[in-house]
């Protein structure tokens, strides 16, 4: 009731968002990839995250946000221990997500989502 579940894509100097509820869905294209890493821009990113989940969380009491970050642009060998946690640190700061998830593979459906947000 008071958790709000999204879905976050991460594509070069592109974000976009989706409430796996309500299936709205937000889009924020800004200047944060370099050539050779998705997040290359923390300042730009994290100036994204905030506009975005706060669009996305409405105007209603939100007590736990819970996000599943999926990068879907230069993940080719996997994501090293400082990519993972540059998407945990942008979810987790730019608006208090209670639980991050960073997936890399398929893209998932709104159950996929909920089901990773479940999970221990």
């Amino acid at each position: 009731m008071f958790t709000k579940n999204f879905y976050i894509q991460i594509r070069e100097n592109q974000i976009d968002i989706r409430n796996v509820k309500t299936a709205e869905s937000f889009q924020e294209q800004s200047e944060f990839s370099h050539p050779r890493m998705l997040i290359g821009n923390f300042t730009n990113a994290d100036a994204s995250f905030k506009s975005l989940l706060k669009n996305a969380r409405g105007s209603g009491l939100t007590l736990f946000t819970k996000v599943v970050v999926h990068p879907l642009d230069k993940v080719e060998g996997g994501l090293s221990q400082i990519e993972e946690r540059v998407l945990r640190e942008l979810a987790i700061g730019s608006g208090g997500a209670s639980k991050v998830v960073v997936w890399t593979g398929v893209k998932l459906s709104d159950s996929e989502v909920i089901a990773k947000l479940e999970a221990k």
